[in-house]
């Protein structure tokens, strides 16, 4: 009798795998995909974190269970994704201040035999207004390197978040309770 398949996650985010360990999933490996990850015309945010997970799902080439995921930080329907430089943190960062957003972490699972299913999930974060001495702290720490919309909830950022409305997990970057529901559902077993 063959052994059970692997889990690959399909992203190099240490966040991910940090939550992952929450629920007590390891992956048996990380192989992250590289794809344009470039927002299609009209291409509403929500769509677009769904879409982006599920092609990530079928870039891999590891055979297994693939998990994926992507998040878009969105106001309204502009799409904050990774600041490219500190400039654009701190622009981000001056657009989030003292207004509500969304967090939509798309995120899909690709079963061995090639069927692939996934969800959404939405959060609503509110910022505090951030003083300019705020803002360049936190530019300067560095931190907003590699996150949509140019911060990290779960890092210094937290101590601007006034309100959150939904998933914790899915503003980190991977919604638990979905991403487990998706792979039971598509059969794996730990």
């Amino acid at each position: 009798m063959p052994g059970k398949p692997p889990l690959i996650l399909a992203s190099a985010s240490p966040r991910r795998l940090d939550l992952l360990a929450q629920i007590g999933l390891v992956p048996d490996k990380v192989a992250p995909t590289d794809i344009d990850e470039t927002r299609r015309k009209d291409e509403a945010p929500r769509a677009l974190a769904e879409r982006l997970a599920r092609e990530k799902a079928a870039a891999c080439a590891e055979p297994g269970y693939v998990l994926a995921a992507d998040t878009v930080v969105a106001v309204g329907q502009r799409n904050l994704e990774k600041a490219a430089n500190e400039a654009e943190a701190e622009a981000f960062l001056r657009l989030l201040s003292g207004r509500a957003h969304q967090c939509i972490t798309g995120v899909a699972v690709r079963a061995p035999d090639g069927r692939v299913a996934s969800r959404t999930v939405l959060a609503r974060v509110k910022m505090k207004r951030l003083t300019e001495a705020e803002i360049a702290a936190y530019v300067a720490s560095g931190e907003w390197k590699g996150k949509a919309g140019g911060y990290g909830i779960q890092g210094m950022a937290g101590g601007f978040i006034t309100a959150i409305n939904g998933s914790y997990t899915a503003i980190v970057g991977l919604p638990l309770y979905e991403t487990r529901m998706l792979l039971e559902g598509m059969g794996y077993r730990r």
